[in-house]
């Protein structure tokens, strides 16, 4: 009897498959165990935020959310950056089982997937340390006490922003470090263009764009639109690499969505907890990693619609009350603007759904075009 033989094709799309399948089922089963624990030891904000980025009231947030800044977990990131490393080290062990079908499955690989994976355990790490910093009441006056005065604006705030920059932008240059001299990266890709070579100045853009995607991470401010949101675009990413043949890079991608969509199940309105610094800081350094793997930064702002407009309405308000001396949205990042229109949070989340899905196409469909 003739055995059938899978083409290699057909194997690539079954391993990116499975990878996010089983980091769905994976996060699911982590769940239940992961909120008793974040509502044992409460770890949530004890304080409610008062002041905006650029200073100044809040009354918009707090009427909305207010109280719910307290009582609600912040660790639910944990599964984003928990998850696909987990995956990613079973599937290895299971390539040495001599397994053919099994060994199939590894998509952890020295070219494509230890980078981004790295990315994302040492970026989640800084923004662990954020949410522990914001829902462990300050110490007494002692050396503990005197270090989270430093490191934060005041009890329960977190990293102040300028470190949380700081630490992003070091995660940054280490990874332009490795992309343009270990890797040899030097091009930028426009596509329908062509590729230009821009030399060192990789180095600076590589930081640029880190920072900037970072600063898209004020979309965790709603119940399901930031998990929905990068669902979609590790999704997207997910299908140019398989485009250009970096199946590793494919798998890793779409195992991070499959986590997503286990966090969007206990995320959606009424959330079991919220992602925190410890899942966005990871996330967008994650993001901006993979762009660069697979040469697509011209159309990550496309794909990653959403994130623009979040930060650049932040931007946007904080001139427009230093030099109009007020504000041009009701609220900001703009979720709460739309908030503050009367939209229920729910309609805000989905239509934000629907704008990030069609960008992410229309953002897909030109990267193709190189």
């Amino acid at each position: 009897m003739e055995t059938t033989m899978i083409p290699e094709p057909s194997l690539n799309i079954i391993k990116i498959a499975v990878a996010g399948f089983s980091a769905f089922v994976l996060a699911l089963l982590f769940t239940p165990g992961l909120i008793r624990i974040m509502y044992k030891y409460r770890l949530w904000r004890k304080d409610v935020r008062t002041k905006a980025l650029g200073g100044g009231e809040v009354p918009f947030f707090q009427k909305f959310h207010g109280e719910g800044e307290t009582g609600i977990p912040r660790f639910g990131g944990l599964l984003i950056w928990i998850v696909p490393p987990v995956l990613a080290l079973i599937f290895w062990l299971l390539s040495f089982t001599g397994i053919g079908f099994l060994e199939k499955l590894n998509f952890l690989s020295r070219a494509q997937t230890w980078l981004p994976l790295a990315t994302l355990l040492a970026a989640s790490a800084v923004g662990f340390l954020d949410d522990m910093l914001q829902v462990v009441l300050k110490p007494s006056k002692d050396f503990f006490g005197k270090l989270w005065e430093v490191l934060g604006k005041h009890a329960g705030g977190g990293l102040s922003l300028k470190y949380r920059f700081f630490l992003v932008a070091l995660i940054g240059l280490v990874g332009a470090w490795w992309f343009f001299y270990k890797l040899e990266f030097t091009t930028l890709l426009i596509p329908g263009v062509g590729n230009f070579d821009i030399g060192i100045w990789y180095l600076p853009l590589f930081v640029l764009v880190m920072l900037a995607t970072y600063s898209g991470g004020v979309i965790d401010g709603l119940d399901g639109l930031a998990g929905g949101t990068f669902a979609a675009i590790f999704t997207s990413f997910g299908i140019i690499a398989v485009s250009n043949s970096q199946i590793d890079l494919a798998a890793f991608s779409i195992a991070m969505a499959g986590a997503l969509f286990a966090f969007l199940w206990f995320n959606i309105p009424p959330a079991k907890f919220y992602m925190g610094e410890t899942g966005m800081i990871g996330l967008t350094a994650t993001l901006t990693v993979v762009a660069f793997l697979t040469d697509s930064v011209a159309v990550l702002p496309i794909i990653g619609i959403l994130l623009v407009m979040e930060s650049g309405s932040v931007i946007i308000q904080l001139l427009s009350k230093k030099f109009r001396k007020k504000k041009l949205f009701l609220a900001a990042p703009i979720h709460h603007h739309f908030e503050a229109l009367g939209w229920p949070h729910y309609k805000v989340t989905m239509r934000f759904w629907i704008i990030g899905v069609v960008s992410a196409i229309v953002g897909v469909a030109i990267r193709l075009l190189g």
